[in-house]
């Protein structure tokens, strides 16, 4: 039974150590602090924060900071800056700042009096010259907001912050928010105030079957609030206090996320890149690669460091809350005890070219008759690269240098072009390298404008049945643009449209960059064949423009390579009308205005004969009289009738 049970203890145990894949059961050891890499990111929250709102005409603001810190020690870098625009300038800055913990204060306010409430014994200032006044104790978030306002009036903005390293005010600005500043968790502060803090829990390990000599960081960012396309800036920094840097160290930056991250990285050093989501570099922004990470759990990535990138040590591993800037700076420091030298001369990694980058710079051009490659050797330069020539699958068609770069290009029936659908024209361009026996080969593609077609089209209404030239001031265009020939590959966009009225009006931009420019501009539907939008033009314009011309860029977009884009221009003659009997309003609006008018005539009329019919004057009424002359009685008795015969009966009736 002892044996049992200490078997049992041992199988605990294991299990144990299995709960953090960071730890002993894939690591022979923590890295120490030297060895791993340091992570600041400029969160897009505070842990409790409101706006106050600054009257217009007024010249003072008040900053609260309550700020926290995990060290007796630490440095925070505050600076302040005045906002250019027609806001009143700023000319009283009262800066309330409660620590808890030290710091060494480094103020930034070039030409900004600033005044401070601090607590002397906590905030140290070095050589910076601050005008401050002591601090009262506070207990609770209340009572130091009561007493800020009791003594410096309107709160501008308030803020808590975790372990700041920089923290930057900018002052001055117009803020849509109402008296009091109540502050409200995980506040957004906005373009109002931005803060860097350190990522703690940088962890770091080595594999125990690590055959590699790759060093790994690893970066995740967690879900963020959003879940439309963020781009977030990653700058990497390798080097060694020491001075003795590493030439020959292989490192591979994993950038893990959400998907709706675009990842825009900002290093001088040569790294392999991983990512969820896509990535470019920030030499080449508009060159995006798509990344290659599909684990979601820990252990996976884990798996995927270790046997697809050959890391032999992960040298930095966080998590970190949505952010749009990370800075890692790493060691990246020689040996100074050569244990076993080779032999083998090697090209160093640094010195090998990038070939994802590389194909992403191949995008060719297509004109109505041949594809054409242009690739610049400045570039080739940054990326390492030492290409002796560049051709097509036809290895008998060469680029050519002209004005340092190479032009590699070919007509729509030579060099082994492939034609797909009619309208995808798709080679496959060899590299040749001079430090590479073997070439690399890269797939291009670009589409053939000439076999497109587009069409716009004006309707009077959603259902779009029946076209129109005619548009009418004050009422809703709907325009449907068709692209020919429909293919599943590819994805029809509106870049931009804009209205041209003429000499008469000023040019209205409908459309820019995909995004509507006006409330008045909706997106109805987008396939791949047909965009349908609608826009409405404002009814009152002097002078009236009576004809405009709608102009539109259409982009074809490649859905499995998104870089591979072009754009075709369409526009349409409207002609404009203002009638003025309307004045802008509508068929059923002039109906109805009509339909009413003559109902109210109608009762009008009705009204007054009533009126004057019941209102005469009585001596214009038939006489009644009780007795009748004789000479009239023959007459009066013939019309009322043979009872009445003689003047006696006519008498004693009355």
């Amino acid at each position: 039974m002892v044996g049992v049970f200490y078997f049992a203890m041992f199988l605990a145990a294991w299990d144990f150590s299995l709960a953090s894949p960071l730890e002993k059961d894939v690591c022979d050891l923590e890295l120490p602090d030297s060895e791993t890499g340091k992570v600041t990111y400029t969160p897009e929250q505070v842990s409790w924060g409101c706006l106050g709102q600054r009257n217009h005409n007024s010249t003072q603001e008040v900053h609260i900071l309550n700020l926290r810190f995990p060290k007796d020690i630490s440095v925070l870098e505050l600076t302040i800056q005045a906002h250019e625009g027609n806001e009143p300038q700023i000319r009283h800055v009262q800066v309330i700042l409660i620590v808890q913990g030290v710091i060494n204060l480094l103020l930034q306010a070039p030409r900004i009096p600033v005044n401070f409430s601090l607590d002397p014994d906590r905030v140290f200032f070095g050589a910076t010259d601050v005008n401050y006044t002591p601090l009262p104790d506070f207990f609770t978030r209340e009572e130091l907001l009561d007493w800020a306002q009791r003594t410096h009036g309107n709160i501008t903005s308030y803020a808590e912050m975790d372990n700041p390293q920089s923290i930057t005010l900018h002052l001055g600005q117009a803020l849509p928010y109402a008296f009091p500043c109540i502050p409200e968790l995980n506040f957004n502060m906005g373009s109002h105030l931005t803060w860097k803090t350190l990522a703690l829990g940088v962890r770091g390990c080595r594999f125990r079957k690590g055959l590699g000599k790759k060093v790994a960081h690893v970066l995740k960012i967690t879900q963020g609030p959003s879940s439309s396309p963020q781009t977030v800036e990653v700058k990497m920094n390798l080097s060694c206090p020491l001075g003795n840097l590493n030439p020959t160290l292989e490192t591979v930056l994993i950038l893990q996320g959400p998907r709706n991250i675009n990842w825009l990285i900002d290093s001088h050093n040569n790294v392999q890149i991983e990512t969820t989501g896509e990535y470019s570099f920030k030499i080449f922004p508009n060159n995006r690669i798509s990344g290659s990470i599909g684990s979601d759990t820990l252990q996976e990535l884990l798996d995927e460091v270790q046997k697809k990138y050959n890391a032999s040590t992960i040298a930095s591993y966080v998590e970190i809350p949505a952010t749009s800037h990370i800075s890692l700076w790493a060691p990246s420091c020689a040996s100074t005890v050569e244990t076993s030298p080779s032999p083998v001369l090697t090209t160093p990694f640094m010195m090998t070219c990038y070939f994802p980058l590389l194909s992403s710079l191949l995008l060719p051009q297509c004109s109505p008759d041949s594809m054409t490659l242009v690739l610049k050797k400045e570039f080739i330069a940054v990326l390492n690269c030492q290409i002796k020539h560049l051709s097509f699958r036809d290895p008998s068609c060469q680029s050519q240098e002209i004005d340092n770069q190479f032009v590699l290009s070919s007509t729509f029936s030579g060099c082994g072009m492939n034609l797909k659908k009619g309208v995808i024209l798709n080679n496959e361009v060899t590299v040749t390298l001079t430090s590479r026996s073997e070439p690399v080969l890269i797939e291009v593609e670009c589409l053939n404008t000439s076999a497109f077609s587009v069409q716009m089209e004006a309707y009077h209404s959603q259902q779009f049945l029946r076209t129109s030239n005619t548009i009418e001031l004050g009422q809703r265009v709907y325009v449907q643009v068709t692209v020919a020939p429909a293919i599943e590959e590819l994805i029809a966009q509106l870049d931009s449209c804009s209205l041209d009225l003429g000499p008469e009006a000023d040019p209205v931009e409908l459309i820019h960059d995909q995004v509507p420019k006006s409330p008045r501009v909706s997106f109805l539907m987008s396939d791949s064949s047909r965009i349908q939008f609608s826009f409405l033009l404002r009814g009152h314009m002097v002078p009236t423009p009576t004809a405009a011309t709608l102009s539109c860029n259409v982009e074809l977009v490649l859905k499995a390579r998104k870089e591979t884009k072009t754009t075709i221009k369409t526009s349409m003659k409207l002609n404009i009308s203002n009638p003025i009997p309307t004045q802008g309003l509508g068929m059923p609006a002039v109906l109805g205005i009509t339909f009413g008018a003559f109902i109210i005539g109608a009762l009008l009329t009705a009204a007054l004969w009533y009126i004057y019919s019941h209102t005469r004057p009585p001596g214009k009424r038939q006489p009644v009289m009780a007795t009748v002359p004789a000479s009239e009685s023959s007459s009066t008795n013939h019309s009322i009738g043979s009872t009445q015969s003689t003047p006696c009966s006519t008498s004693s009736m009355a």
